[in-house]
């Protein structure tokens, strides 16, 4: 991988793992379904100039597909985006930043399990992540009493979502141009967000404008600048690799919680973390039989 694209890979991780800090943050002025749609629509709205900056440098990206792959793939991501989205900003109500951002990135480990469903095999490391990301999670989020937070539970189901969500993206993105779908997906997630803001919510421009810096800064920069530096970095990139890097939002996550909100882990959270964290990495390895397919010694 060119140094230049694992930069790019680790400023994406950096800006997501630091998004969590920015979702905390919002939820002391908006609601859950105020600040998504609003974050979702401002992230549509950024990518819309780097569609055309693309375009502008290196033409019409070919794709297999037709529009309606487009479209279907589009506004599948963008319910699946709203669901997880929806509940990871309520979750984030009731734990801290950086247990937001390990239990969500659970999603790595459930995207090879949920491939089996699809007849892909997986092979004895993703049951071996599996393992070890179950036990970190008990250190992580279960309590005395065997009691878990109801912010960890949503953010679990967060995870799982976002994996189907990661698995549609596999489907589509071969076919189309991904930042336009990405783009579309969005305004999705925006609009679907809307009768749930008005019918459960209180949105007030007021208090939009109040959550003016972390509203913008999970618009813009998690969902604008970072997707789009994550389709930058990982053409041409080992796709293991590349999704070591983005695991990386998980410590960034943890880091940005203690650093910005003061937030502290206790040492059996702490122990979770590091077990999770490794889970994530070996789930990320390629077999011998990957290796040889590709070529590799």
């Amino acid at each position: 991988m060119k140094p230049k694209n694992a930069v790019m890979l680790l400023l994406t991780s950096l800006i997501w793992g630091t998004a969590f800090v920015a979702q905390s943050v919002g939820m002391d002025f908006l609601e859950p379904f105020t600040f998504n749609g609003v974050r979702s629509f401002i992230g549509g709205v950024t990518l819309l100039p780097c569609i055309w900056l693309l375009e502008k440098m290196n033409g019409k990206p070919e794709v297999d597909g037709t529009r309606k792959d487009l479209i279907q793939g589009g506004i599948a991501c963008g319910l699946l985006l709203f669901a997880a989205s929806s509940l990871q900003q309520m979750g984030i109500q009731y734990t801290t930043a950086g247990k937001a951002g390990f239990i969500t990135a659970f999603y790595i480990v459930f995207v090879p399990v949920l491939g089996i469903f699809l007849k892909k095999a997986a092979g004895w490391k993703v049951w071996m992540s599996v393992f070890l990301a179950l036990i970190g999670l008990y250190f992580l989020c279960i309590k005395e009493g065997f009691s878990i937070g109801k912010g960890d539970i949503m953010i679990f189901a967060c995870a799982l979502v976002f994996a189907v969500h990661i698995l549609v993206i596999d489907y589509y993105s071969p076919k189309v141009d991904g930042v336009k779908m990405s783009c579309i997906q969005f305004f999705v997630c925006g609009i679907a967000s809307l009768p749930f803001m008005f019918l459960t919510e209180t949105p007030q421009i007021g208090n939009i404008l109040d959550a003016r810096m972390p509203i913008l800064y999970a618009g813009v920069m998690s969902c604008g600048v970072a997707y789009t530096l994550q389709i930058l970095g990982q053409k041409h990139a080992n796709p293991a690799i590349a999704s070591l890097l983005l695991s990386m939002e998980s410590c960034f996550s943890v880091l940005s919680g203690w650093i910005i909100l003061g937030e502290t882990l206790s040492a059996r959270e702490g122990i979770g973390c590091v077990l999770m964290f490794v889970a994530i990495i070996l789930a990320q390895l390629p077999d011998k039989r990957e290796k040889l397919k590709n070529g590799q010694a």
